[in-house]
């Protein structure tokens, strides 16, 4: 009879997490731990369509679909969250109740941090639960501390107070303000569905028998001990795409992107001189307007730049793609860009042409430039985007936080200070921490030792038995 551990992985059913969580479980997988992975649907096909997901595990992986009626097509709407979250209540939480009944014995369940829905089942039949926030640990903080900026007055956010300085996150307090927080936050009343679920989730993050989070020591250090205050149990094992190759062997992972990649991109870049490209995405969910668009189309052909930018079928909002396109841009874009549905990003970001990445600031996309030494120019949409961006610009000094502002001219100074005038001091700051992230995920480095503690612990838990 095997006796390796099983675990379940449960991630939010978005991009960023997925990717993150498939990581995890690779590494876990080559540990000879047995994971089943529950993904929606839309998201199990897409990942058999796009990527190699079955082929890259062993046996002991399984992808098993939630069943229908779990739609992200709500995610971009106003109450999008809370619909899905709805959506999972009522479809994903009874199905986990009876898969784990089901299922052979389960060891634990490693559930992504703001599914408090599948920690109640674990509760109800005393399984070991593990949390996984995907986000950074800077803006899991600063979630965590919303009741406390909500009891001194802070939140919600006073009129023309976005510049002002909160005091009641914990080691953020010289230079986090109102306008760091996540957009939800940012709101006249505290109502919305979105603030109240991921506030209340982050709040139960200490019943979980441990953290994990997708960081590392030498980045969010200070903020990790203040963590450790609330959730001693923390196993910061990033950058989980970074520890993957390390345990490989490999200069790339295999994608885990639920879009097709277009690889022709690689192909151009391969023509371009060293630290000559700015690389542009906005990731899998923001959209612009197309007024935004044109903005930052300006900026970056006026920065006289190489660039080579994602532009997703779907990122301007309401928009159809085709509407007319100035004919001054459609030059400067046939003379010095390259544009592209989607590619494959942490190939993109390793390659020796790309100077900088404008980002949206989500935190795969932060931690894949960081492992490679790019600087950023940040833009936030949402969620953990804004505190990350301020980390960016203000802590770590590896690029410019230009949250707020969608002006054309800010946007082509911006790229050539990236680009050119300030570049010597972005790129030494940036192969500093991307040298400390190769540390930590060798053997001996703090991720490397974190994970190996994780699978450790999985492994000394007895599991419950079977209610027959």
């Amino acid at each position: 009879m095997d006796s390796s551990p099983r675990v379940i992985i449960f991630p939010f059913p978005a991009q960023g997490h997925v990717n993150s969580m498939l990581k995890l479980a690779q590494l876990l997988s080559l540990s000879n731990v047995q994971v089943t992975f529950l993904v929606t649907v839309d998201t199990h096909d897409r990942l058999l369509n796009h990527t190699d997901v079955i082929s890259r595990f062993g046996s002991g992986f399984h992808l098993q679909p939630l069943p229908h009626g779990i739609s992200m097509d709500v995610m971009n709407t106003r109450d999008g969250l809370s619909i899905l979250y709805d959506s999972l209540n009522k479809i994903a939480k009874p199905f986990l109740r009876e898969f784990i009944a089901y299922s052979p014995v389960t060891t634990c369940l490693i559930t992504d941090g703001i599914l408090s829905m599948a920690a109640d089942v674990a509760q109800e039949i005393n399984l070991p639960i593990i949390y996984f926030r995907t986000a950074s640990a800077s803006s899991f903080w600063s979630y965590f501390c919303m009741p406390d900026l909500i009891q001194v007055g802070e939140l919600p956010l006073k009129e023309n107070a976005k510049d002002l300085t909160l005091t009641k996150v914990k080691g953020m307090e010289d230079f986090l303000r109102g306008r760091d927080l996540p957009s939800f936050c940012q709101a006249s009343d505290l109502t919305s569905p979105d603030f109240r679920i991921v506030m209340t989730e982050t709040r139960q993050t200490p019943r979980a028998r441990g953290l994990i989070l997708n960081t590392f020591e030498d980045l969010e250090g200070p903020i990790l001990s203040q963590i450790r205050t609330v959730c001693p149990n923390v196993y910061t094992i990033g950058p989980v795409h970074a520890h993957l190759k390390a345990k490989l062997g490999t200069k790339s992972t295999s994608s885990n992107s639920l879009w097709q990649e277009d690889e022709s991109c690689m192909s151009w870049l391969d023509t371009q001189p060293p630290k000559s490209v700015i690389y542009v995405s906005f990731g899998s969910v923001a959209g612009l307007t197309k007024e935004e668009l044109l903005e930052f189309w300006y900026g970056i052909v006026n920065s006289e730049q190489k660039f080579l930018w994602v532009m997703r079928p779907d990122l301007i909002i309401g928009q159809e793609r085709k509407d007319e396109i100035p004919v001054e841009l459609e030059q400067g874009t046939k003379a010095r860009g390259y544009m592209a549905d989607w590619v494959p990003q942490e190939k993109v970001l390793a390659h020796r042409a790309i100077g900088g990445f404008l980002t949206h600031s989500g935190w795969n996309s932060t931690l894949e430039s960081i492992v490679e030494g790019v600087p950023m120019i940040c833009w936030p949409r949402f969620a953990d985007q804004q505190v990350n961006s301020r980390f960016v610009g203000e802590v770590w000094k590896m690029g410019l936080d230009i949250k707020d502002t969608c002006d054309r001219d800010i946007i082509a100074k911006s790229i050539r200070d990236l680009m050119e005038k300030r570049n010597g001091e972005f790129s030494q700051r940036t192969e500093h921490m991307a040298n400390l992230a190769k540390k930590a995920v060798n053997e001996g480095g703090s991720s490397y030792i974190n994970l190996d503690r994780l699978i450790q612990d999985i492994r000394s838990i007895t599991p419950p038995h079977k209610q027959t």
